[in-house]
This record gives structure tokens, sequence and C-alpha cells, in this order.
């Protein structure tokens, strides 16, 4: 491997979840069953609202496009992963690294996005109903998404060129099952003083604004459904957002525990197995959390598959 800014070495070293051999057929058969959950249990969230004229809403319209981020999301890590183990290789390509780095965050900042975008969707439903559809037009909401993805792949892109400039002048490590971003800068031997402060910037612009967004739409949902004078209409209200609601609780505090984990001793490995939870099991448990407690994609479910839905 060469030193110096004008050859880059040609690979990383991804060390993944566990060095222990024995250990590396569980790990496989797991992960590979949670990547196959994901992706056919989001594909079947896109089938059902896409088949089903009934589902032709703004919020499923927004639910159908965080499935098919979650399914490129996992798609980001996860077989690079099962092939590494499959090989019995740990070494990942320099651009394969830098690829995997600029997808994920741009997948990581579109379900970030979309969340905001969700929960001011049902602030609108439930505080302002009746100008609900003037207001939540197929303009609109395909604006919203366009935004999500254009900020997203701005701050994907000046991150990932920014890691570019970086020069790596030995072997370099990552203890990770990916090339993590935060990681990856910190094996850098040339100075990363601006990558730090950028990353950080972009996670508490970007991120804050979005969880900012989230909690004042909440707080008018909550005091919007306390004026609400019949049980049965509380309930109704807050059903249609308990869905959404629990997935913005598994997506932060997954990112909070990962957060947490960093400053811990041996931070590398359990930041490591803390990512499992946001960028695995978190996708897939997405399209159960929507599907369990919603009528309407049980039935456009029980349309596609032939068998009720539990």
């Amino acid at each position: 491997m060469e030193q110096g800014n004008d050859t880059q070495i040609s690979a990383f070293l991804l060390l993944g979840l566990s060095e222990e051999p024995e250990l590396q057929p569980f790990l496989f058969g797991l992960f590979l069953s949670m990547y196959l959950i994901t992706v056919f249990g989001n594909l079947f969230i896109i089938l059902a609202v896409s088949s089903d004229s009934h589902l032709h809403t703004p919020m499923y319209f927004f639910l159908a496009n965080l499935s098919f981020v979650d399914i490129c999301f996992t798609s980001t890590t996860v077989p690079k992963m099962l092939q590494n183990i499959q090989t019995q290789s740990k070494v990942i390509t320099y651009e394969g690294c830098i690829t995997q780095i600029y997808f994920f965050l741009l997948l990581a900042g579109l379900d970030n996005f979309l969340l905001a975008v969700m929960a001011y969707d049902r602030f609108l439903a439930i505080c302002h109903p009746l100008h609900y559809t003037v207001i939540m037009k197929p303009q609109l909401c395909v604006l919203l998404v366009l935004v999500a993805w254009m900020m997203s792949a701005l701050n994907s892109l000046l991150q990932s060129l920014m890691v570019l400039w970086l020069s790596f002048c030995r072997e370099v490590k990552v203890s990770h099952f990916f090339c993590e971003i935060n990681q990856v800068v910190q094996l850098a031997c040339s100075d990363n003083f601006l990558n730090d402060k950028v990353m950080h910037f972009a996670a508490g612009l970007l991120g804050g604004s979005s969880l900012a967004g989230i909690l004042y739409s909440y707080s008018k949902i909550v005091s919007s459904i306390h004026r609400i004078s019949s049980a049965q209409g509380k309930y109704k209200a807050f059903s249609t957002c308990a869905s959404h609601l629990s997935v913005v609780s598994l997506f932060y505090c997954t990112i909070l525990g990962v957060y947490l984990s960093s400053a811990a001793p041996q931070s590398s490995h359990s930041s490591a197995v803390a990512s499992v939870m946001y960028t695995v099991v978190t996708p897939m448990l997405n399209p159960f959390i929507y599907s369990l407690r919603n009528r309407d994609i049980k039935r456009a479910l029980k349309r596609i598959i032939g068998a009720p839905v539990i």
C-alpha cells in the first residue's frame, strides 16, 4: 500500500462483527435471513400500496418510498458482509469503500427525511383535517420526496468527496462490517479536522432539524388529540400515527445507542454491534410494524399473498 496524496491505497479490511471462525456460519445464516426478510417484507409493502387504489394516499405514498429506501439501505452493507464471510475475505476495494460510504449516507439521510415528512403528513391529517386534501396534493408529495433525495444526495456527495481527499499510509483495518465513515476518517494519516467538523455539522443540522420537525408535529398532534372529547375519537386519531411513532422511536433510539456506545471503552466493536440495530433490524421490522396494526395494508397483502395476514 502506497503513501501520499498522489496515490491511494488499493483496499480496506473490514474486520466484521467477530473474527472467531466458529461464529462465521452462524453470522452468515443470521444476516442472510434478516436480509431476505427485509427485502421481501418491504417489497410486499410496495406491492400492496401500488396495487390497491384505496392506498393511493399521501401516507401510503411516503410509506412505499420508505420501504424502497429500506431495501436499498440494507443492500448497501449486508450483501458485502455476506460475501466476505462466504469467501473468508475481509477485503473491500478503495473504490468500493467510497461507494459504500456515499450510498450509506444517502439512504440514511433519506430515511431521516422521510420520517420527518411522514410526521408532517400525520400532523396535517389530524390537526387540519379539512385542509388536508387541499394541501397534500400529489404534486407536493412528489416535491417533498424529491427535496429529500436532493438534500441527502448533496450531503453524501460532499462527505464522500472529502474522504477522497484523505491519505491512508498504512494497512487500514476498519473495526466494522461496512465502511462506516467516522471510523474510516479516523484511520486517515492526513489531517481529518475538516472532515470531523463537517460530519458533526451535517448530523446536527440534517438529523437535528428532522427530529425537531418530528417532535414539533407530534406535540401538536398530542395537543389536538387531547382536545377530542370521546375516547373512541382519541383512539382513532392516535391509531393513524401509532405505527409511524413506533418506527421513529426505533430509528432514533438505535442511533442514540450507537452514539452512546461509541463513547464507551472498546467503542469500535460496541459501535459495530449497535449499528446492526438501525442498519439491519429497523428496516426488517418496519413492514411488520406498519402491517400488523393496519387493516388497509392487511387487506392489500391478503390479495397479493392469497392468505390472511396476522
